[in-house]
Formats: C-alpha cells, structure tokens, sequence
C-alpha cells in the first residue's frame, strides 16, 4: 500500500470514529467502507450535488460546512440544513432508493468522503447495529422537517429569528453569543429562516433597536435573553 493510499486510510478511519452512526459497528465494516471511499475537495459555493441527481453515494463531510436546500422556480432557496464537519449527508436518499431530495452547496472549502449507495446498502443489510443507527438519524431527520414546517408554517419571521438565536447561542465571557462564520451573511441568514434579505434586516435593525441584540460583524450578541424568548413563542 502506498503512503498517500495509507494516510488517506488513516484519515477516513479518524473521520467515521468521529459520527455516531460508525462507533459502534464491526471492523468489518468499517474496512468495507474504507475500501472503496474516495476523498473529494470542493471550493467555496460549489454544488456537491443537484435535487432530482440520481442518489449513487452517501456523503462523509470531514471539513467545513454545507447547505442543503430547495430552489423555487422563482429561484428563492430555502434551506433545509446547514452541515458542520463531521456529518453524513445524501444517505435519506440512499435508503429510500429515490433521487436526492435537495441541492448540496459548499458554503466554504470543504473536503467530502463518497461511498457507494451500493456498498452502504450491501452493509445495511449485514449490519444490524449500523442498520438501528441509521433508522434512529432517519427518525431524527424527519422530526427535524416536520418541525421546520411548523416553523415556516406558523411562526412570523421574527419568531423563526428568535428561536434560531437562542438555540444557537453561547455562553462565553459572561454574556450570550451567536458566532457568525465567514459565510454567515444576511443573505445566508434569510435563507435558512425562509425569509428574504430586505425583510430579515428590518427584523434585525427592530430586534436590535428594542435592546434585545447587537449585530456585529463576527457575531450577535444577546443582550437580553429573556426578552427575546418571548419573541420566540409563536
């Protein structure tokens, strides 16, 4: 075995021991698995994969951070996740047999693991405990969209805000944060709240005049977290 094909072994092998769904199937598998993964680098704002593409590999995300998301013929897109490495993405796909549901986009330099639906299948079928991991991610994913179209559905624009600022909020140095990455920008933001630019913003400057946050450049600072989960009740 060369060193490039050993060390990228190595590196497939420190991915899969860091996702739930792999820490607890046999070595068999996972040296299945590593046989036949091929590593991919994207750049930023590359599509990985089109909705409707035929759903040909699960994907292994090491690096970086990906959407997905739906595009109406107007072109508006509404996000339906947004991934941090590490994570698995296209495997909903995979175990139904059907096209990918959504578009997959870097939203920054990523580097992707592709295995074979075939393969995975092949292993599901084996593999009890990898068979149990992937119906319980199933069962997560789908209470995750049944709750983003309660959201989209119910909540006002300004509720969806609240909401997503508390749950991804941190406690750092004695207040509340919400870190923004380089790619988090208002167009990024409205996206994934199902809203648009111009009326994310006026949510935003009105949140911010009211004391309840401060938009900064690297981050939103909850200045008053109790009022604005009041905000947050549909």
């Amino acid at each position: 075995m060369s060193t490039d094909l050993l060390d990228a072994r190595v590196r497939f092998y420190r991915l899969i021991a860091r996702i739930p769904e792999f820490q607890h199937v046999p070595e068999a598998v996972r040296q299945a698995f590593a046989a036949v993964a091929q590593a991919q680098a994207y750049g930023p704002g590359q599509m990985i994969y089109p909705r409707g593409e035929p759903a040909t590999h699960i994907f292994l995300l090491e690096r970086g951070w990906v959407k997905a998301t739906r595009s109406s013929c107007q072109g508006r897109e509404q996000a339906t996740l947004f991934l941090r490495a590490p994570e698995i993405f296209g495997d909903i796909a995979v175990l139904t047999q059907e096209p990918y549901l959504c578009t997959v986009t870097t939203l920054e330099s990523v580097m992707v693991w592709r295995i074979p639906a075939a393969t995975f299948q092949a292993q599901l079928e084996r593999c009890h405990p990898l068979a149990l991991a992937f119906t319980h991610r199933l069962a997560k994913r789908v209470q995750h969209l049944v709750d983003l179209v309660e959201d989209l559905g119910l909540c006002s624009v300004e509720t969806r805000v609240a909401r997503t600022l508390l749950r991804h909020a941190r406690f750092q140095q004695g207040r509340w944060v919400v870190l923004r990455q380089d790619w988090t920008t208002i167009e990024q933001m409205a996206i994934r709240l199902g809203t648009v630019r111009d009326v994310l913003n006026r949510v935003l400057r009105n949140l911010e005049r009211e004391g309840l946050i401060e938009v900064r450049r690297r981050e939103i600072v909850l200045r008053d977290p109790e009022g604005l989960a009041q905000r947050g009740i549909p």
